[in-house]
């Protein structure tokens, strides 16, 4: 049995803490919004005060945030895990921010704490069912470490240095999203020279992007867009993907344009759906939450 601190309990930390505490480990867990973290409660969890008071006495502290801002306040803010981690343990980082808010992160914890960045590659029904890919980077005797705490979340996999899992992340979400956005704009195109929707998808199942077609199709017919992932963390995790190739001196076309496409559904307040949402604001279709079946009263 391990002693865990996890701070960020939303939609992607909640199931993942769970399986923690399932796992036999002790947990103790916060989230800015405390009732998020009342379920957890309900299995065994701790509920702490703070960052600081979930840090105290764990042997590794974990954070599911939802941006690099979050991850600085949670970490050395008033309260934060800085205050609470003892010298020996170690914090693996799982949200997506980045090599470069990896790279601050570990320049400002004290000496003997350990970092790996380990975000995560999937949404909700893996972290259900602990089959994440995790992307991790950091000191290859810290991974080997906790290889096997990682092992209940899903599938680690070491890629060097500190930072390369965040940067192994970062390529990933270029793709994706990306993907997504050459979806919309197929469809916006097949719109305007008066294809049929059904033939459309039909045809698009067959082609290289077939498999998000398919996974979304249902998305599209019925203009209802259930959120696994939220459009709003993936506007900003495209902007992050913009951000890092300037940075890094690398011309990104496609990812600018993607990011454009995805803030502004972000803006057009879309940013609680599904992150393909976007296929419908580029052509111009309304888009919202599944509507609650009669007599259902179940948050959606």
């Amino acid at each position: 049995m391990t002693s865990i601190a996890f701070c960020g309990v939303g939609q992607m930390g909640s199931p993942m803490a769970r399986r923690l505490i399932e796992a036999g480990h002790e947990v103790a867990v916060w989230n800015r919004t405390r009732e998020k973290a009342a379920e957890l409660a309900s299995r065994g969890a701790r509920l702490a005060d703070s960052p600081a008071d979930a840090a105290l006495g764990a042997a590794v502290v974990i954070t599911m945030l939802s941006t690099s801002e979050a991850l600085e306040a949670v970490t050395f803010g008033e309260g934060g895990i800085a205050a609470g981690i003892g010298s020996a343990a170690t914090l693996i980082e799982m949200s997506t921010v980045g090599p470069s808010a990896v790279h601050d992160t570990a320049s400002r914890l004290a000496a003997g704490v350990a970092l790996l960045d380990a975000p995560v590659f999937g949404s909700v029904p893996e972290a259900v069912n602990g089959t994440l890919r995790i992307f991790v980077g950091g000191e290859p005797k810290a991974f080997q470490r906790w290889r096997g705490l990682l092992e209940v979340l899903g599938q680690p996999t070491y890629y060097g240095a500190l930072g390369s899992g965040a940067a192994m992340k970062i390529v990933v979400n270029s793709t994706l999203a990306g993907q997504i956005a050459v979806l919309g704009e197929a469809m916006a195109l097949a719109d305007a020279l008066g294809l049929g929707q059904s033939e459309v998808l039909d045809v698009l199942i067959a082609s290289p992007i077939g498999p998000t077609v398919d996974r979304k199709r249902g998305f599209f017919e019925s203009d209802a867009y259930p959120a696994s992932f939220k459009l709003g963390l993936a506007a900003k995790d495209v902007r992050l993907v913009a951000e890092s190739a300037r940075a890094a001196g690398v011309e990104l076309r496609l990812a600018e344009a993607t990011a454009q496409w995805l803030s502004e559904a972000d803006r057009a307040g879309l940013s609680d759906l599904d992150y393909s949402a976007v296929v419908a604001y580029i052509r111009g279709r309304p888009a919202h939450e599944p509507k609650a079946a009669a007599g259902d009263t179940s948050p959606q």
